[in-house]
């Protein structure tokens, strides 16, 4: 008994023994169907709710500072993907248009070759440009046929829009075509003379081109008979005389008809319906007898 009195006297030991003794009466009262909580219950949970909300919302800000870092480096290869995307589509638009526009040339120059063919009888030979020489003393330019492909001298060269010029020299792989703004009436190595006639008038009109003025761009049919139909806005062609140039070549259209000095003939300007530049494939004319 003695010893247990000295027990009780421990101040340490009774306060420890109270505490106990309240945290079990407080347990009791937790654990108990009750519809509202006791005050200290109270007093935990509102503190506990306090110090968590100071730590949970600088940890949502700093969580959502890193979301919002990773969510800029996804936009910034998104970005990257895109601008991939972009110069791709660029390149393969290009890349078509290209392919298009060569398709719809080489559509245009089959319609043409084969409307040619029905209205004359020649084959036309697709030729490749390889150079251009524009000197005024010397305007020609070097096709990738020769005379392994049947080439000869004097052979008409056209373009889908018109008369170009003539064969002048031949090799075994390329050509020369000397272009009709070389051709001088007053120069015996230009081109030949053509001898042309109207469009739809084939019967009724007549006369030789025989020069090119260089300052006004224009051809000069000259030798045309009193009473020729021919008048602006025709189209002239080439009639087949001579043996050079075939039937049906177009060359131009008729600008402008003069009288002659003395009236007895008519001399017109024609405007090139080639516009000798710019080429990428022109046509060599084999007429019949030099289709081999």
């Amino acid at each position: 008994m003695l010893k247990l009195f000295k027990l009780f006297n421990n101040k340490r030991l009774f306060i420890l023994l109270i505490t106990l003794v309240m945290f079990i009466v407080v347990m009791g009262f937790s654990l108990g169907a009750r519809k509202a909580l006791s005050w200290p219950e109270n007093f935990l949970r509102d503190t506990t709710g306090f110090v968590q909300s100071l730590f949970y919302k600088p940890a949502g800000y700093v969580a959502g500072l890193f979301q919002d870092i990773g969510n800029l480096h996804d936009l910034a290869e998104e970005n990257e993907r895109l601008k991939i995307l972009a110069a791709q589509y660029t390149r393969d638009k290009a890349t078509y248009n290209f392919i298009k526009a060569e398709n719809e040339n080489y559509k245009e120059e089959l319609e043409f070759r084969e409307a040619q063919k029905k209205l004359y009888q020649y084959e036309l030979h697709i030729a490749q440009v390889i150079s251009l020489t524009t000197e005024p003393s010397n305007s020609s330019i070097v096709i990738d046929l020769g005379s392994k492909d049947g080439i000869k001298p004097n052979m008409s060269v056209i373009s889908v829009e018109g008369l170009v010029g003539v064969i002048s020299q031949v090799s075994n792989f390329t050509s020369t075509v000397k272009l009709m703004t070389m051709m001088d009436a007053n120069d015996p190595n230009s081109q030949p003379p053509i001898a042309a006639t109207v469009l739809n008038k084939e019967k009724l009109s007549f006369g030789m081109i025989e020069s090119y003025d260089q300052q006004t761009g224009m051809l000069k049919m000259n030798k045309i008979p009193v009473g020729d139909p021919i008048t602006p806005g025709d189209t002239i062609i080439s009639s087949g005389s001579g043996g050079v140039y075939p039937r049906g070549l177009t060359i131009g259209t008729v600008k402008s008809v003069q009288e002659g000095e003395f009236g007895y003939t008519s001399t017109a300007l024609i405007d090139p319906a080639a516009d000798f530049q710019n080429w990428k494939d022109l046509f060599v004319v084999f007429t019949e007898e030099r289709v081999e």
